[in-house]
């Protein structure tokens, strides 16, 4: 193949290496605008694990990295005169310009042909003489400008302003340090590249930038003003920028975050920033590109369809990883961007929650790359939640520690989630209800939250929905909530809701969101809106007096609820319900006092929770989810979520169960691992009020994470507690965890347990 790649970085150079050591009879040409000797970065970083991978597609090049970079263990965070240091981290730094020296000699020697200081503009000035053209020309590309229509970029210009500097202070750990000015909050990111030079990038929101007068300096003002905040830092080593090429506070940068629907159009490929983009502070921008170039090489060398369909299989297989990254690199980036958020924290929790900020290493990870740093930060953590760590034992994981509401005392920070099970008759819960509800509260969570429970028949989602509308379903639910208590600790909570528009469908396993083939109820609803247009019922639009009936129903429900002896009641404010659909702007067309601006679209909801709170129990805790996004183009957003959970929160809401989506049917939310958790950070951390959060949490590790890191206060999973009503119990187990409550009659099983895991873990030893 005769091919050209437009853009000497490390993404083109790495791609020419490896395509020509795959296949020597292969043509290329790297074009480069600038020097060879040119770069306006400093240092790169690399993982230990990463550059194990690297080794498998190229040995000598890793050699010759390896004998220049800069290695170190730990990082080092300062905050509020404290200096946290977490070991094991396992990172390389190495010189951008070496980097690229590297790349240079290595493609030279596999006859690689280098063209430095050659201007392009057009991919199709090379799309006609070459098989391949390789658009690795960076973030601001020219392939990808030229071809914007068809790749269609999503370019996210965040928050921040930074700069890139360099200094000749020695730094023995990846260093994070955070000043206060009188602007705002200023975040250093620096690393040691090489044995003379250490990366310095400092960082803070553009408001704060601009408070503090840096967009009115020249370039050697704001490096001086830069060298004046982290004097304590620099020990008199001065600060150096080699982008002297810009203006003024041009030197200040935005990123951009990236990511293309298409990476190639006919035989024209995007590789590294120009395809898509990851946030400094995860640090793997360069390593992504690579690993691009690794996978384009291989699909390129297969034998499988013509090279559209080789490039249509790279995007396929990369798109995934870069989304993750992407994903990571997003949570960590925010983090950075909103660290106001989180100044109010101890020292501790505040460096735990930026080194697991990224949520890709969590609370198991760091522990084993730091034992001696997690087991003291549990040890504060468990001291803080007032229970102290007796000298010579283990502290317990942040999920065991206790947590209170009013006076409602929880023994560990795992709910069990609220899950529809379409088991009712006529709205009574029956044999299916007791058994599913006592399972799970034998088995260790702190908390079991009951299914959407509906204010009336008419509330229903389904014809199986259980309710709490007359005295026969309230003592029915007594009945569990009784077993409940006499043979655990846990606690119940009842959620209480009205489907709105959302109702009478058929049950979930016979065609979920599908309307009954007979019998349906009428719809009331916010706005006439169908649920599914053209298959949904149409709901009519809620009068006055049908909102006094609803509030009334709420009401009656929560005074039931009180009878029937719950711990807390949970006002259903989320996913696309009656209420929600008062709070979206998708679903609430209003033009009275109801509908309109985000308030006047609270206000019914706040009024049926403000009447529900002056009847509930004054010492109980009372709970109220909403959808934090509606992932709908003009829906709510995270930051309308906040307002809202502001609104509860001063109306009296005890603790946000921060949830997400089923508002419209037309979503397209972003799953992965924890994907709401951000959500509740968000509000947690800035309104400071208890949450909850949800979202694909599975493990006992994802929960220590979210706990010791403030994210959240509680966690509910769903689907591994219908897999594992006991999941809490054998996390414990797990854990080392032995004063965990397990039902007298259960002992047994609980001893054989620990006993079976402490064999397996003396047998991994042996191994």
């Amino acid at each position: 193949m005769r091919i050209v790649c437009l853009g000497g970085g490390p993404a083109g150079l790495y791609f020419s290496i490896l395509m020509k050591q795959a296949n020597p009879a292969s043509e290329i040409t790297v074009i480069e605008r600038n020097q060879a000797d040119s770069t306006f970065g400093w240092g790169i970083v690399f993982s230990d694990r990463t550059m194990d991978g690297f080794r498998a597609d190229d040995p000598q090049v890793v050699a010759e990295i390896e004998r220049n970079f800069h290695h170190w263990d730990n990082c080092d965070v300062f905050f509020k005169g404290r200096r946290i240091i977490s070991g094991g981290h396992g990172y390389c730094g190495i010189g951008r310009l070496k980097l690229l020296q590297i790349f240079q000699a290595r493609a030279r020697e596999l006859g690689v042909n280098l063209k430095f200081e050659t201007e392009f503009k057009d991919p199709d000035d090379y799309s006609r003489d070459y098989d391949l053209v390789i658009g690795a020309d960076g973030v601001n590309s020219l392939t990808r400008t030229k071809y914007v229509e068809h790749f269609n970029p999503r370019i996210d210009v965040r928050k921040c302003r930074f700069i890139w500097l360099g200094t000749r202070k020695k730094l023995n750990a990846f260093t994070f340090a955070f000043k206060q000015t009188g602007a705002g909050w200023f975040n250093l990111h620096a690393y040691q590249f090489n044995e003379e030079w250490a990366t310095f990038i400092v960082e803070t929101p553009e408001e704060t930038w601009l408070k503090a007068g840096i967009d009115k300096m020249d370039p050697d003002q704001s490096i001086a003003f830069c060298e004046e905040l982290f004097a304590d830092m620099l020990d008199g080593a001065r600060l150096i920028s080699n982008a002297r090429h810009l203006r003024g506070s041009a030197v200040w940068l935005k990123f951009n975050r990236v990511l293309c629907e298409r990476w190639f159009k006919d035989n024209i490929v995007l590789l590294g920033d120009a395809a898509h983009t990851a946030h400094f502070s995860i640090g793997s921008g360069t390593k992504l590109a690579m690993e691009d170039a690794a996978a384009l090489v291989k699909v390129l060398n297969s034998t499988d369809g013509d090279v559209p369909a080789r490039l249509a299989r790279y995007q396929a297989e990369r798109e995934i990883e870069a989304l993750k990254l992407q994903s990571a690199a997003r949570n960590r980036m925010t983090w950075f961007e909103e660290v106001d958020h989180y100044v109010d924290m101890e020292p501790d929790q505040f460096a735990f929650a930026l080194l697991t900020g990224s949520q890709r290493v969590g609370h198991a990870n760091q522990k084993l790359r730091d034992p001696a740093y997690t087991e003291d930060y549990d040890r504060w953590f468990a001291a803080r939640c007032g229970v102290p760590t007796p000298a010579g034992e283990k502290p317990l994981p942040p999920m065991f520690t206790p947590f209170k509401l009013r006076g409602m005392s929880l023994s560990n920070r795992v709910v069990v989630s609220p899950m529809c099970t379409y088991s009712a008759t006529d709205g009574l819960p029956g044999d299916f209800h007791f058994q599913h509800y006592t399972a799970r509260g034998l088995g260790g969570a702190a908390l079991v939250m009951t299914e959407m429970t509906c204010v009336s028949a008419d509330a229903r989602i389904t014809p199986g929905c259980a309710g709490i509308w007359n005295d026969e379903q309230m003592a029915a639910w007594k009945r569990i909530v009784s077993f409940v208590h006499a043979n655990s600790q846990a606690k119940m909570a009842l959620q209480i809701g009205h489907a709105g528009r959302k109702g009478s469908t058929r049950l979930a396993w016979e065609g979920i969101d599908q309307p009954l083939p007979a019998g349906n109820w009428p719809l009331i609803a916010p706005s006439a809106l169908p649920y599914i247009a053209g298959t949904s019922q149409v709901p009519r639009e809620m009068t006055r007096a049908e909102m006094d009936r609803v509030k009334a129903d709420f009401v009656a429900a929560t005074r039931r609820a009180a009878s029937a002896d719950f711990d807390m009641v949970e006002f259903h404010a989320a996913h696309g319900y009656l209420m929600s659909s008062f709070i979206s702007p998708l679903t609430n067309r209003r033009s009275d006092e109801y509908g309109g601006s985000l308030e006047k679209r609270c206000r019914y909801p706040l009024e049926v929770f403000k009447a529900m709170r002056e009847a509930w129990p004054a010492d109980k805790p009372m709970s109220v989810r909403i959808s934090a996004h509606d992932w709908a183009p003009g829906g709510t957003t995270p930051d309308d979520a906040t307002q809202v959970a502001k609104l509860f929160q001063d109306a009296g809401a005890d603790i946000i169960h921060v949830s997400s989506g089923q508002v419209v049917k037309e979503e397209q939310p972003v799953y992965g691992r924890m994907f709401q958790v951000p959500f509740s950070d968000q509000i947690r951390n800035q309104l400071d009020v208890p949450t909850i959060t949800v979202g694909n949490i599975f493990e006992a590790d994802h929960v220590n994470t979210i706990i010791a890191a403030g994210r959240a206060d509680l966690c509910a999973l769903a689907r591994p507690h219908l897999a594992d009503p006991a999941w809490t119990l054998h996390a414990a187990a797990e854990q080392g965890v032995k004063d965990i409550v397990w039902p007298k009659q259960y002992v047994g099983g609980k001893v054989q347990l620990e006993r079976n895991l402490e064999r397996a873990a003396q047998l991994a030893l042996i191994a």
